[in-house]
């Protein structure tokens, strides 16, 4: 786990941007160097969605060479109330170049609106990428923190992803393309908080953290028939598919190709190049 004290700029507060204030831009001297700490949890906030250390409810966010964390403590197994988030992004058309999110439970909250995400370093144990925003992440470090499982054992501690779309008239996903999975525990690709949660990884290394399986319905077999978990030409141990769940889908060049570019997330009409 990242610790703290490494950071040489660290200011420790409470962030939120709210609808009115658009087109604000962080920039920091990089996301070992510079971090917005704070250290609610859903029970000192009063739930999960107003623990985040930052909070984006504007417009046209955009975030350089910065970490967001939250620096609670790691919650233990079957702990009440401890979910700690780094950042909340709730509003539309956000990107983060080179960005870092620290936590444990429910890192980043990837909330609703269209977001992009390049070369940054995401960490935490359970649910770490969570919400119900439509998402693109490229050339991402997702680093697990959970903490070791006994070798010989079967135990999950952890879940990169729990993506929140219910219905499928909601237009909502998370996409994943040439990003890597490491760290610790023994985890799933993701979970399926809502029933229609979507979630595609491309192109993707992941380890042995990975559980054969690679996904949770969420213990919802009703689930399976609505999910959409998807993946296309990952490697690594963890991407064996000979031992997936059966909802999962092996992709094709035609099924994968509207999630690996930034057309997934309309970015022709927002996205601006990035510029040091």
């Amino acid at each position: 786990m990242f610790l703290i004290n490494y950071f040489s700029n660290k200011f420790s507060e409470k962030v939120m941007i709210p609808k009115t204030k658009p087109n604000i831009t962080f920039q920091g001297q990089g996301y070992t160097s510079t971090a917005i700490v704070w250290n609610d949890t859903a029970n000192s906030a009063r739930g999960t969605f107003y623990s985040g250390s930052v909070q984006i409810f504007s417009p046209n966010f955009i975030a350089k060479n910065i970490s967001f964390m939250n620096a609670a403590p790691m919650p233990e197994p079957g702990a009440v109330g401890a979910q700690a988030v780094a950042i909340r992004i709730a509003g539309d058309q956000a990107a983060f170049w080179g960005c870092g999110f620290f936590g444990a439970q429910d890192t980043l909250h990837d909330d609703r609106g269209r977001h992009y995400f390049r070369d940054c370093y995401v960490q935490g144990s359970i649910d770490f990428i969570f919400g119900n925003a439509k998402s693109m992440y490229q050339n991402c470090h997702l680093v697990s923190i959970a903490s070791p499982v006994a070798e010989g054992t079967k135990g999950i501690n952890g879940a990169v992803t729990a993506q929140g779309r219910a219905s499928k008239d909601e237009n909502s996903g998370f996409a994943f393309v040439n990003c890597s999975i490491g760290g610790t525990g023994r985890i799933w690709l993701g979970r399926a908080w809502r029933p229609f949660s979507t979630v595609v990884f491309a192109f993707t290394a992941m380890s042995d953290i990975i559980a054969p399986e690679g996904w949770n319905d969420f213990n919802d077999p009703a689930r399976d028939q609505s999910i959409f978990y998807g993946e296309y030409n990952c490697t690594g141990d963890g991407a064996n598919a000979a031992a997936r769940a059966i909802y999962v889908q092996r992709l094709n060049d035609t099924q994968a190709s509207p999630f690996l570019n930034v057309s997934f997330i309309d970015a022709d009409l927002w996205l601006q190049p990035f510029t040091s």
